[in-house]
């Protein structure tokens, strides 16, 4: 993949090195639990490092510092920025056309261990992840690594579509679907809670995929080595593959975000059609 030409965004809050939790997160032994909780049992672990807070009472009553504003200069962190440029450009063109919605550009922090968020504490363990409360990506780029090295996904195009599936998510925030889901997961129980994650996540790869081909249009910058790779990734984070690797046997209404198939065939759906209304997993019976 050529990014190159892709414009870097200024919205990137750089809090890399600055340090651990900030003050009122979870203490070390306590991320530790939750993260083997989430392991075991296969619960989203945002939802419980969240949990975990509200019961020590932490995590929301203060914010990190904000870091270096701006496009950072580093190679990795400019990839980043060059990335969340182009889902600007694209998603300022495209929602307002096929959802008559205007864009609003989150801002992405990049951070290394842990920060705090307007959702709690975010933890390198839980990968990235988007918070609708702060309109906010947050994201660790030592995921790319563990892409790589844990989970046999890799390469520029697949870190893309990482980035773009977070954004997929504020995405959803801003056309109303994400306020709805969460009230109705609120409410239900967690068989039910856990299949309106499935959808709203395999919606954010179709999303991403949707971003892609209006990036390719633009640029004609990825070819379809670039397009296995993400396919690849796509496949080596379904909840089944995850549950199998990690010794379990496979629980499907555990998942939370969809089966390496459903996962592949969103994706794959968003990058043939570049249509949001293709996107509509909510609508299909699988």
């Amino acid at each position: 993949m050529e990014e190159d030409d892709l414009r870097a965004s200024t919205n990137i809050d750089d809090r890399r090195g600055m340090g651990g939790a900030a003050r009122g997160g979870l203490g070390i032994g306590a991320v530790i639990v939750v993260a083997l909780i989430s392991w075991a049992t296969g619960i989203n672990p945002a939802l419980l490092f969240q949990g975990a807070e509200m019961v020590e009472g932490v995590g929301h009553q203060t914010q990190s510092a904000p870091g270096r504003q701006g496009t950072p200069t580093d190679q990795t962190g400019n990839f980043v920025a060059r990335i969340l440029g182009e889902t600007e450009d694209v998603w300022t063109q495209i929602l307002p056309q096929q959802a008559n919605v205007q864009y609003e550009p989150p801002t992405l922090v990049l951070f290394s261990g842990m920060t705090n968020s307007a959702c709690g504490t975010a933890q390198s363990a839980m990968g990235p992840f988007y918070c609708p409360n702060d309109r906010k990506l947050y994201l660790d780029t030592a995921f790319f690594q563990d892409m790589q090295r844990k989970l046999g996904g890799g390469g520029d195009f697949a870190y893309a579509y990482v980035i773009a599936h977070e954004v997929g998510h504020h995405v959803q925030n801003l056309i109303g679907l994400l306020p709805k889901v969460q009230k109705i997961e609120l409410r239900s129980d967690e068989r039910t809670a856990n299949a309106y994650s499935v959808r709203t996540e395999l919606m954010a790869d179709c999303l991403a995929g949707v971003w892609a081909y209006h990036m390719n249009q633009r640029h004609q910058n990825i070819n379809e080595q670039d397009v296995q790779q993400a396919v690849v990734t796509a496949s080596a984070i379904g909840d089944d593959r995850l549950q199998r690797a990690s010794g379990r046997g496979v629980v499907p209404d555990s998942f939370t975000h969809g089966t390496s198939a459903q996962r592949v065939q969103w994706l794959t759906t968003g990058l043939r059609s570049g249509n949001i209304n293709a996107c509509n997993t909510f609508a299909e019976q699988q």
